[in-house]
């Protein structure tokens, strides 16, 4: 039987295994890996990782290392993200969430507590893994969400995660390309969406781990915006008096969302939340109040 290495010389010799091949964050990965394997969190690693620490252990981690080392996304060797606070189930039929979705989410809950709508109701447009739907659903008491994706598999690992997260009675899952499956004078108190959003020249340059994402969740045509665009026209069909569209844009497109609301006289307010980054990430639009 081989024997047990010493905790964090084990961590250090991993994360240089993974900072080899250029990721950044090879410690924090180091310790979601041991966490994951070892079933404890982080507090938990450190007091009695050690002692977790057997050959069954080793091999399993070893095997997830060098599948990284690859830049297989960690997500997906994991299937699971965090987001919000929670864990969830992901893959490749849909897009690892990132932090900066966690921005939209944020400004959709402050919105719905300062107005203090009753039994608010939301839509998710492109819900993918369900993280939107299922987080405003869990963070707000008296919700109910209706999210829409086009992609079956996207849908199954969504009712997953709400099944899991157990918000399925407050989310119900539809498949439809953009708004198609609403029916006439259905309305929304809140519009959220994190659509597509990189160009089709910008996409062949991303990071190897980001390529192993859906393409059709992140390209959103030439200029990226084909998918706003469609937010922006329709959208409004289904938003409540007082109501809001909220979505997520990439780098530099803000500019042009506000132009293509500057054309449509339905919209009588436009603002942007700048993300962690900096970067003017989340579109809020506001109609008739």
């Amino acid at each position: 039987m081989a024997e047990v290495p010493y905790l964090p010389h084990f961590m250090a010799e991993r994360a240089k295994l993974l900072e080899d091949v250029g990721i950044e964050s090879a410690q924090a990965e180091v310790e979601w890996i041991l966490c994951h394997v070892l079933n404890v969190d982080r507090l938990n690693l450190y007091m009695h990782g050690q002692e977790l620490l057997d050959e069954p252990a080793l091999k399993k981690i070893d095997k997830i290392i060098a599948r990284r080392r690859e830049r297989y996304p960690l997500q997906f060797i994991l299937q699971e993200a965090w987001f919000f606070g929670r864990k969830f189930f992901v893959n490749e039929s849909v897009m690892a969430p990132t932090p900066e979705t966690e921005t939209l989410c944020d400004a959709a809950i402050r919105f719905l507590r300062v107005r203090r709508i009753p039994s608010p109701r939301l839509l998710d447009v492109g819900t993918g893994s369900g993280v939107i739907a299922i987080t405003m659903a869990a963070e707000l008491a008296e919700v109910s969400v209706v999210a829409l994706d086009i992609s079956d598999e996207a849908l199954k690992v969504a009712q997953k995660n709400a099944d899991d997260l157990e918000v399925a009675d407050k989310v119900v899952f539809r498949r439809s390309d953009f708004f198609s499956a609403l029916r006439t004078g259905e309305k929304f108190d809140v519009i959220l969406s994190n659509p597509p959003y990189i160009t089709e020249k910008e996409y062949p340059t991303l990071q190897k781990e980001v390529l192993h994402d859906p393409k059709i969740a992140m390209v959103g045509g030439a200029d990226g915006l084909d998918p706003v665009r469609v937010i922006v026209r329709e959208g409004p069909d289904y938003l409540e008096r007082g109501g809001r569209i909220m979505f997520e844009v990439g780098y530099g497109q803000a500019e042009a969302v506000a132009e293509l609301t500057e054309k449509d006289s339905r919209y009588k307010s436009f603002s942007y939340i700048k993300d962690l980054a900096g970067v003017d990430r989340v579109i809020i639009l506001g109609c008739a109040e």
